[in-house]
């Protein structure tokens, strides 16, 4: 069963409940955000401008799958630069009930796939937390190197945190 799939507006029901759901668990790792983000039409309107972007070639947004096909979480590959740079920046988040099982390591491997196969790209980067050891596992596992520290990357949480750099390169690009 594939591990992704680009995410459709009818994701906003499942979307919202995960969002409200894992609140707490994600603040850590993501910017702080308004209440309207939180809500059904937060979400639908989050998925619309996604996909907007995925038309013009910024972005390719998706939704991670859990084994029974459900929603789990969502995964972007953002940022995405033509000319010499051929790049793109990976993000994701999971379910906290859902971690552990290997879910957000097939994702990541499907979405490079995605960006070196159909993208045609040759570098995949992302960027974590400092204290976030789970997510950086779960790039390494899935081929990433790191390769430098950001000071004051972005701002999660509330505050500028500095970030581990890894990235992927496409060998045969």
């Amino acid at each position: 069963m594939p591990r992704i799939r680009l995410v459709i507006p009818h994701d906003g029901d499942a979307l919202t409940e995960l969002q409200q759901r894992n609140r707490a668990y994600l603040a850590p790792w993501e910017p702080v955000r308004g209440e309207d983000y939180f809500t059904a039409a937060g979400q639908r309107a989050d998925i619309g401008a996604a996909l907007a972007r995925y038309d013009r070639g910024e972005v390719a947004p998706f939704v991670i799958l859990d084994d029974d096909g459900s929603v789990a979480g969502r995964l972007t590959l953002s940022g995405i630069v033509r000319g010499a740079f051929q790049s793109c920046s990976l993000g994701y988040w999971l379910s906290e009930d859902r971690t552990g099982r290997g879910l957000a390591t097939e994702a990541v491997r499907s979405a490079v796939a995605y960006a070196f196969e159909d993208l045609g790209l040759h570098r995949v980067q992302a960027e974590t937390v400092l204290t976030n050891d789970a997510s950086q596992r779960v790039l390494e596992r899935a081929g990433f190197e790191r390769y430098g520290l950001a000071p004051g990357y972005l701002r999660i949480a509330g505050r500028w945190q500095d970030h581990l750099l890894f990235q992927r390169l496409n060998e045969d690009a």
